[in-house]
């Protein structure tokens, strides 16, 4: 495997106003959490951080969702309750980060050493 290669999953909510995309640990987590609701959410998402996309769907640019667009969408600013409801109501997308290639050891090239 290329350096860098990884999968991982979101849950894209579609709302009224705006796109919504919360990172999670994995798919499987996410599965255990939506059947089981004792399971922590802390060991099924990344990181309690909401992204917008400007209405550009999943694949769109992520950026952090303000307190406003919360507030407009999911009715509170809450980040932890608009994460639940998105969890909720979202569906689960998996996806890969891209391989990056380049120099593993540039100690062992003349890239920058003036040879």
């Amino acid at each position: 495997m290329a350096r860098g290669e990884a999968t991982r999953a979101k849950v894209f909510f579609k709302g009224e106003h705006d796109d919504f995309v919360v990172i999670v640990d994995s798919a499987e987590d996410y599965q255990k959490w939506i059947s089981d609701r004792s399971i922590p959410l802390a060991q099924v998402v990344s990181a309690f951080k909401i992204f917008a996309t400007h209405g550009h769907g999943p694949s769109g640019r992520l950026e952090g969702a303000s307190d406003a667009l919360l507030e407009n969408e999911f009715g509170t600013s809450n980040e932890d309750e608009a994460v639940i409801k998105i969890l909720e109501k979202g569906t689960l997308q998996e996806f890969e980060f891209p391989e990056r290639h380049g120099v593993t050891n540039q100690a062992n090239t003349s890239v920058g050493t003036g040879r």
